[in-house]
């Protein structure tokens, strides 16, 4: 240890030089990551806010919400303890210069999926919805109304609940009748199977279907369910493939650089192998060394990700996961440890006469 904190003092223009490399990467990392985990977030937080096991949709979706057409009949053909018809819309809200997208989302004032109130009531009245905070945070209050779908139904807010978004929007709830309604046009009137739905959520991880049940239906599991949003695997898939070729990216600089100064330093090992030090002597101090600057570039990366997640934006994604930012920093000095192996080679083959003579 003591040789190696005795070189880089020595050569520190060098060391900073790598240590600046790694924070500057480890920065990029923790900065994907983070916009990777907001994203996502976006896209699912409204199906984790509903605490539910298992999501019910026609077998011929291929594993869509918007795409399943059901009815409330249907909700007889699912066996669970507790089940909630949903419909869903997406559209948008506000005046011509100020358009906000949302999801709209029907089911019963009874359903065990709707979120607890921090304002307000929820639905009883016709035209009543309730909103996210984060559409609130838009400029909507509790007695406003909203003009909704092609015939502008003009809906009152009555409650406001958490913050939540599904498919990075905001998220507005309703009854299954005004959602239809807001979806079909403000005379749309109900078949004999009740209203149109989309899908049924329930709490119930062996949710079971009736075999004769039309259309057919298809259980899926909730986790299945959100992995089977449009968007949501490429989305991830790619961004942490960017993140996982930064890891190879800092192996390869820290490699190139530790080998370099190995080369320059030949004659300088040869003279320490000559007096008898090993070659496992001088390996161990290359290692501490990488290990001491990746330390370093690391936690001074982390500082600036996570100092940076309180400067950004509100309407720019970004979620801090502190156990996957952990995870990624071992990541990140285990590939600093391994380009540091690559100088290996060269420090056995030196050879202390020749070092020391040519």
């Amino acid at each position: 240890m003591f040789l190696a904190i005795k070189e880089m003092k020595y050569s520190k223009l060098r060391y900073t030089l790598i240590v600046g490399i790694i924070v500057l990467i480890s920065y990029a990392v923790f900065m994907l990551s983070g916009l990777a985990n907001g994203l996502a977030d976006e896209f699912k937080q409204v199906i984790v806010d509903w605490n539910s096991q298992a999501v019910v949709l026609s077998e011929d979706s291929n594993k869509n919400l918007a795409a399943s057409q059901l009815t409330e009949k249907n909700l007889d053909d699912v066996d669970a303890n507790k089940k909630a018809p949903i419909s869903v819309y997406n559209g948008a809200v506000g005046e011509k210069n100020k358009k906000v997208n949302i999801t709209l989302f029907g089911t019963d004032s009874q359903a065990f999926l709707l979120p607890k109130m921090t304002d307000g009531d929820l639905f009883k009245e016709p035209n009543d919805i309730i909103i996210s905070n984060n559409l609130a945070k838009e400029g909507y209050k509790i007695g406003d109304t909203i003009e909704m779908g092609s015939d502008n139904l003009k809906m009152k807010v009555v409650g406001i609940f958490p913050e939540t978004f599904y498919t990075v929007t905001p998220v507005i709830y309703s009854s299954l009748e005004d959602a239809a309604k807001v979806k079909y046009g403000k005379n749309f009137k109900a078949s004999s199977d009740g209203q149109p739905i989309n899908a049924v959520v329930t709490n119930n991880s062996s949710t079971e279907v009736v075999t004769d049940a039309k259309p057919k239906l298809n259980v899926i599991k909730t986790d299945n369910f959100i992995e089977s949003l449009p968007g949501y695997s490429a989305q991830n898939l790619t961004l942490n493939s960017m993140i996982y070729f930064l890891f190879f990216i800092v192996t390869a600089i820290i490699g190139i650089f530790m080998y370099v100064m190995t080369l320059q330093k030949t004659s300088i090992f040869g003279v320490m192998k000559a007096q008898g030090i090993s070659s496992k002597f001088i390996i161990n101090s290359i290692v501490k060394q990488s290990l001491m600057i990746g330390v370093i570039g690391i936690a001074i990366g982390f500082a600036l990700g996570f100092g940076t997640s309180f400067i950004l934006p509100d309407a720019m994604p970004f979620s801090v996961a502190l156990n996957l930012w952990l995870i990624y920093s071992l990541i990140l000095l285990l590939v600093t440890i391994i380009g540091s192996l690559f100088s290996i080679g060269t420090v056995t083959k030196v050879d202390p006469m020749k070092a020391i003579g040519g």
